[in-house]
């Protein structure tokens, strides 16, 4: 199965929100829907490490305990995962999914996500997976690995569900920038909604030409549009945007176009993620 909406869950608290925003995608977006649980089966290493000051025979029969511990946190795992699967996919027939399918890999979750980049076209995954501290500023380490990895646009959604009404897409004028400007104006996924492009810096020429581009772009393919260019830091300015337009998705490139990784993605789209209330898209 080619070109669908794959939605990763776990047992987090964004597992729901993962659900509802991947439904109300696919149905955008006319595509399928497939919710994707891995189950990691790295041994434990901490509990392996008991085994090293103790005699042979008992090392091996604690090894021996330890192994079959391992199978049985796999299976209960496992099982975990066919009930969240079902869980999901009930949930996706209650949003109106017809036939959302669902499927259940062993490994890891960057690793998987990658041997299916090719049948996906969109990526849903919450803020932070069950494993994650739970601090509101961090991301959580798979997401991190998955951005940096991953060449499809990834929808990073918070628990509790909201129908995108209007987005803010930050824009700089760059080759980057103006790419996610020609996806978004080919993608039915923004069907309905209001976009928003701001400019953050000096109410230049230059920049009022580019911002003329993005509206045109937008408004030729039949999208609502709103435009800006305010002065001021990048993220306070476009965080005070969305507050003032209750903004309800952000739309960023995954790369700024500074050639300085900062982290995953450039200073200010890891900043705004790690702070967003609302979901953020990454185009890459």
């Amino acid at each position: 199965m080619t070109d669908q909406v794959m939605a990763a869950i776990d047992g987090s608290q964004f597992s729901e929100g993962v659900c509802d925003y991947a439904a109300w995608a696919s149905l955008a977006l006319e595509v399928p829907l497939t919710f994707l649980h891995v189950v990691d089966n790295h041994p434990q290493t901490a509990e392996a490490d008991l085994s090293g000051n103790i005699g042979l025979g008992a090392r091996e029969h604690l090894l021996e305990e330890l192994s079959q511990l391992d199978e049985k946190r796999a299976k209960v795992a496992q099982e975990q995962g066919r009930l969240m699967l079902k869980a999901a996919k009930e949930r996706a027939v209650e949003d109106g999914i017809a036939e959302p399918v669902v499927r259940q890999r062993n490994g890891t979750l960057v690793e998987t996500l990658v041997e299916l980049e090719n049948e996906t076209r969109l990526l849903v995954l919450g803020k932070r997976g069950e494993t994650a501290h739970q601090a509101s500023e961090h991301l959580g380490s798979n997401l991190e690995r998955v951005v940096r990895t991953l060449h499809r646009p990834i929808l990073m959604v918070p628990d509790t569900y909201t129908t995108p009404k209007r987005a803010l897409i930050a824009f700089d004028g760059s080759k980057t920038t103006r790419k996610g400007v020609e996806m978004i104006a080919n993608s039915p996924l923004f069907k309905g909604i209001t976009c928003h492009v701001v400019i953050v810096g000096a109410d230049t020429g230059d920049h009022r030409s580019q911002l003329d581009w993005a509206l045109s772009t937008l408004s030729d393919a039949g999208l609502d549009t709103e435009g800006v260019i305010r002065a001021g830091d990048v993220e306070e300015t476009l965080r005070d945007y969305q507050v003032e337009q209750d903004i309800d998705l952000l739309v960023m490139g995954a790369y700024g176009h500074s050639r300085i990784r900062h982290l995953l993605v450039g200073s200010t789209t890891t900043s705004m993620m790690r702070n967003a209330s609302v979901p953020v898209l990454l185009l890459r």
